[in-house]
């Protein structure tokens, strides 16, 4: 059954899985250079969302809860912050930080029953390309905001304009046995590259006064290119591949990858483009 054939129901069962597994234990894996690899996007994603003293805000996707950290921290001991993951594993390192005006669920924030009308701020980097049923779920996103209240979020735009992680991926596919490229309406990482796709499921889930800026970065993958691929085969697309490949393709993949990331060295790391979508609406 190809992913276009699978209903929102078996989608979402994917999703959680990946997340519940692999993918949480992975991302947990690779924190710390993730969070490097997105600070300068999570700080305009934030500057985006403009969280208030005394707000209320959730976080979409919240992951180990940097973001709802940040977001705690702008809103003070008079606001609250409400962290949602569909992992148990993400939200597990969440807790962790303890933080005293935050709290945090394990669920499909596209489904969850929140409180209506509760939410000044509703804020995802990164966690709303996966839903199953886009418009059904930002539906559910704006009945929890208050009519005053906004929607801000960060998205990567489509995989070509994304080098950072394409590059990686042509170089090694030779070598590899990839998984099938997800379809354009399909839960991705680059789900949301189409910037008229995202004005029609925000429209259709009744979202107005719609603003999808570019944000063009430069991404820090790695120390050298062989720090890159270090941590290619612990999180991403190419870990599973590059785990499951006889040991010759994968010494072969890990050489082309170095081959491909060697010009975009430098005394500073290895950098490529980024794309992403800074984008703001309110309920309607």
């Amino acid at each position: 059954m190809t992913a276009a054939a699978k209903s929102t129901v078996e989608l979402a069962a994917e999703q959680a899985a990946h997340w519940n597994g692999a993918g949480g234990q992975n991302w947990l894996k690779a924190q710390a250079r993730l969070d490097h690899l997105m600070a300068g996007i999570t700080r305009d994603a934030l500057a985006l969302a403009n969280a208030q003293p005394g707000e209320k805000a959730i976080d979409v996707g919240c992951g180990p809860g940097t973001t709802t950290a940040a977001l705690a921290a702008s809103v003070g001991l008079a606001g609250h912050v409400l962290g949602v993951d569909i992992s148990r594993v993400l939200i597990d390192a969440a807790l962790t930080r303890r933080l005293s005006n935050a709290t945090f669920v394990v669920a499909d924030a596209g489904a969850h029953p929140f409180e209506r009308a509760s939410a000044d701020l509703i804020f995802s980097r990164f966690g709303v390309m996966f839903f199953a049923d886009p418009v059904a779920a930002f539906t559910n996103l704006r009945r929890a905001l208050r009519p005053s209240g906004r929607l801000a979020f960060v998205c990567w735009r489509s995989a070509p304009e994304n080098p950072w992680s394409l590059a990686p991926v042509k170089a090694a596919a030779p070598f590899l046995t990839l998984p099938p490229r997800p379809g354009p309406e399909d839960p991705g990482q680059f789900a949301f590259g189409d910037r008229a796709r995202v004005e029609r499921i925000l429209k259709g889930a009744g979202f107005t006064g719609l603003a999808i800026e570019p944000l063009d970065v430069e991404i820090w993958m790695g120390r050298d290119p062989a720090d890159v691929v270090v941590n290619a085969g612990r999180f991403g697309p190419l870990a599973r591949p590059l785990a499951e490949a006889e040991p010759a393709a994968a010494a072969r993949a890990k050489a082309a990858i170095v081959e491909a990331l060697a010009p975009h060295a430098t005394k500073d790391g290895v950098s490529l483009p980024g794309g992403c979508w800074l984008v703001s609406a309110r309920p309607g």
